[in-house]
């Protein structure tokens, strides 16, 4: 298993040089002038949300957690109701060192906007796990980050338990939302998916997909 340090840094580079890179002033004004077709209302709140993903690997069904993690949650919902997901993809796949590609295979898969700024909504604030209680189990659904409070529309499923994921003394660690109820075997089918050995930077060189599994759509779900 990878060390924690170095584990970390795999998803600390998460974006670097992958898709556009949006500014820190770009996405209200991006927003403004390329904002997508008018999304229907949503459905009464509810503390468990459910979205499907469909992807051209199958269908994702997450459970988010509303409760505890009220400002992450709100944040994802706002791309689904937005369809700001739809024709996005998952690109990376980061297998754990020395893990099988296969069954058994552990790490996490990422997708969502690439930090395009035409789909980019406004940064939000980081709710760390150990704030909100949730951790990095077999399945959970997290945002991606730079720094804390640089998360936007990026985020990733975690394959097998990760410890290392979560916020510990002054690591802040990621922010775990929800968890997949259905479809955990797209997810090992997207991990085992073919990555180009010399795409990517840094921790990332190798882990881009050579064909990145498109989102269809976003929805939620009943």
């Amino acid at each position: 298993m990878i060390r924690r340090t170095a584990f970390l840094a795999l998803v600390l580079l998460t974006v670097a040089g992958c898709g556009e890179r949006a500014p820190a002033d770009a996405p209200a004004a991006a927003n403004r002038s390329a904002a997508p077709e008018k999304a229907p209302p949503p459905p009464p709140r509810t503390d468990t949300p459910r979205v499907r993903l469909e992807t051209g690997a199958g269908a994702i069904v997450v459970e988010l957690d509303a409760r505890r993690a009220p400002v992450t949650t709100a944040n994802f919902l706002s791309y689904v109701d937005q369809r700001r997901f739809d024709g996005t993809s998952f690109y990376r796949a980061a297998r754990t060192r020395g893990a099988p590609r296969g069954e058994g295979a552990r790490g996490f898969i990422q997708g969502g906007i690439r930090r395009t700024a035409r789909r980019a909504l406004p940064r939000i604030a980081h709710e760390p796990t150990s704030e909100t209680g949730l951790r990095h189990r077999d399945g959970t659904i997290s945002m991606t980050r730079m720094e804390p409070g640089t998360a936007m529309g990026d985020f990733f499923i975690t394959l097998g338990a990760m410890p290392s994921m979560d916020a510990d003394g002054e690591d802040p660690g990621f922010a775990a939302f929800g968890r997949v109820v259905e479809g955990m075997d797209v997810v090992r089918r997207i991990l085992a998916a073919e990555t180009v050995a010399n795409a990517g930077r840094g921790a990332m060189r190798g882990q881009m997909i050579a064909a990145p599994v498109r989102i269809v759509s976003a929805r939620r779900a009943p």
